[in-house]
């Protein structure tokens, strides 16, 4: 039976890692793109992107290359770096153990010398003392330990439920927190998604059948959180999961693998099947379109127009789509379906609140809003930050070639900056009475209260003041109030807000992508009682720090109050502005 996209995607993991093995070198450290610096846990990426390619095609050649040779190559040297590399070790296990899980018949196992199979054993123990999202590691250690007969005692069982005991704890809705320990905590961001797929990748590769199918309806309670998300952040043009960090083509993948195993687990009932394969089939193109360089066979996630967090190098990124692309081709045999039958699943006007979580001193959450007019799909997100050099997590509503912003970069993008004594405050990371519902003329609103004021590196300033936040959503038109009140006489030293402009990449690009038309963000001041000005447009297009996951931010616009203002109990401090950006397909 044919499979158009099951080929195409095992074309295409084919033609990536063709081009990036001649990286690997003899010693098993991998060679970084120019002007990059390699990562530890290179190697491990390498050993799962060759791993998963042999699963779906049983070929241990490509293009010259000896694939067992070069995967025992990257596991030696994960092994035996020095810095701990969980996530590079979690990920040699699973290439090791794609190649089978019985010593005697894995073409990889054979090719490695004693020393090296004590050590990756030795490694394989250790245990990280995570308490977020990267449990995942020790969880696919644990896997290939026991299926790799290096222990007769399976931990699986036992760190699959640590882990979903720490995502209960840190969120009453179900959502993996990827760092806790930051600020006030609830990063719920794309990490939480990765973490699962990489946890079902692993369980499907335990020698233990039975443990997988007992381990699997509690993942699933989690999984289908995050399923129903999915459709909601899917723009028009196939744009997914816009908020938080390490998202782009990441952003694409994890949420394309995630639907792949539901389908194949068959999690996503009949009558969901028709909208998943469509949204499927929009994440997938937009992620060939728009991080494809089919003419050097290469993904790019970082250039001269867009960029993406630090951590995430082209070398590695090129490994992990290899990987994505071969596990996708080989789900995609195993479903009932294909993305070719999608229909094209008619768009409706929507707002809703995703809660992360909902405790006494804090909520935290996302509201996903979509036009189906215009085909404005924004995602507000009310949630903490992992990095305070970073406006990923910010309040405001997210649309990549819309509402930009810079990867990487702090700027209030939408939402004003008090600063008092040299503290940055913004109202961002968290809420109390969340409240969403229907306003005039079917409009849609998200309004929220901060009784204490928080930094922007998502630390509380209490003994300030308090501000209510209220969005409102009627078309493609969006309006924002502030409402700021302090308990004491205060002086504000500044106060600063930013619009980021900006254009999906010049090139690599959907024709029916969204940007800005000539009449921008038709940005309006209704109420300003900072009496702030706006200043002369920064030109920052040839600034590497204003760039964008999806294009090239090219002006910032800055309302501005540059000297202090004593505000006094008892009186209310409002800013109101409304949008109603100038939205135009990239064909236009």
């Amino acid at each position: 039976m044919e499979h158009p996209f099951a080929d195409q995607c095992q074309d295409l993991a084919a033609l990536l890692l063709a081009n990036n093995l001649n990286s690997i070198q003899e010693d098993g450290t991998v060679l970084p793109f120019e002007g990059e610096e390699s990562r530890l846990d290179e190697p491990g990426h390498a050993a799962l992107a060759i791993g998963e390619f042999f699963r779906a095609t049983g070929q241990t050649k490509l293009e010259g290359y000896d694939l067992v040779d070069l995967s025992a190559r990257c596991i030696t040297n994960q092994a035996f770096t020095e810095q701990e590399t969980d996530n590079g070790i979690a990920y040699s296990g699973l290439g090791l153990l794609s190649f089978g899980p019985s010593k005697e018949r894995n073409q990889v196992w054979e090719r490695l010398v004693d020393i090296t199979r004590e050590r990756l054993d030795k490694m394989l123990l250790q245990r990280g003392d995570f308490v977020h999202a990267e449990q995942a590691y020790s969880i696919a250690k644990s896997v290939t330990r026991f299926s790799m007969e290096l222990s007769k005692k399976d931990e699986t069982g036992k760190l699959i439920e640590k882990f979903i005991s720490s995502v209960q704890e840190n969120s009453s809705a179900g959502f993996a927190d990827a760092d806790p320990d930051s600020g006030i905590g609830g990063c719920f961001d794309i990490a939480g998604v990765s973490s699962f797929v990489f946890i079902r990748q692993a369980l499907q590769l335990h020698a233990n059948i039975h443990l997988r199918e007992r381990k699997l309806p509690s993942l699933r309670t989690f999984v289908e959180k995050y399923l129903r998300m999915i459709p909601d952040t899917s723009r028009m043009d196939g744009l997914g999961w816009s908020f938080g960090e390490a998202i782009g083509a990441y952003g694409q993948m994890h949420c394309i693998s995630l639907i792949l195993q539901a389908m194949r687990d068959d999690w996503i009932t009949d009558a969901k099947k028709p909208l998943y394969l469509d949204v499927l089939r929009r994440l997938f193109y937009f992620f060939f379109s728009t991080y494809i360089d089919q003419e050097h066979g290469c993904l790019l996630i970082r250039d001269y127009e867009r960029t993406t967090v630090s951590r995430h190098t082209l070398r590695m990124a090129n490994f992990d789509a290899a990987r994505y692309l071969s596990q996708w081709s080989r789900l995609a045999r195993s479903i009932h379906g294909s993305i070719d039958d999608a229909t094209p699943t008619p768009s409706k006007t929507s707002g809703r609140f995703v809660i992360f979580d909902k405790a006494n001193k804090k909520e935290q959450g996302v509201f996903l809003y979509r036009d189906a007019n215009s085909g404005l799909v924004t995602q507000l997100p009310l949630m903490n930050t992992r990095s305070a050099n970073s406006c990923d997590s910010l309040a405001f509503p997210h649309a990549p070639g819309i509402f930009d912003w810079p990867v990487q970069n702090y700027l209030p993008v939408m939402v004003p900056e008090l600063t008092f004594d040299g503290r940055k405050t913004v109202p961002c990371y968290y809420g109390k009475q969340c409240v969403t519902g229907l306003g005039l003329r079917n409009s849609f609103f998200f309004k929220y209260d901060q009784p204490e004021l928080i930094d922007y590196e998502g630390k509380m300033a209490p003994g300030i003041g308090s501000v209510k936040v209220r969005w409102t959503f009627s078309g493609a038109k969006i309006q924002s109030e502030f409402v700021y009140t302090v308990k004491n006489v205060v002086q504000m030293d500044t106060m600063r807000y930013n619009l980021c402009l900006g254009l999906p990449h010049s090139y690599h690009t959907m024709p029916t992508s969204f940007k800005l038309g000539p009449e921008s963000l038709r940005a309006t001041v209704i109420k300003d009682d900072f009496q702030a000005e706006w200043t002369e447009n920064e030109e920052v297009t040839n600034d590497q720090n204003f760039r964008g996951y999806l294009g090239n931010i090219h002006f910032v616009q800055t309302l501005l109050r540059d000297h202090p203002l004593i505000m006094r109990p008892g009186v209310q401090y409002k800013l109101i502005l409304e949008f109603e950006p100038d939205i135009q397909m990239f064909e236009e």
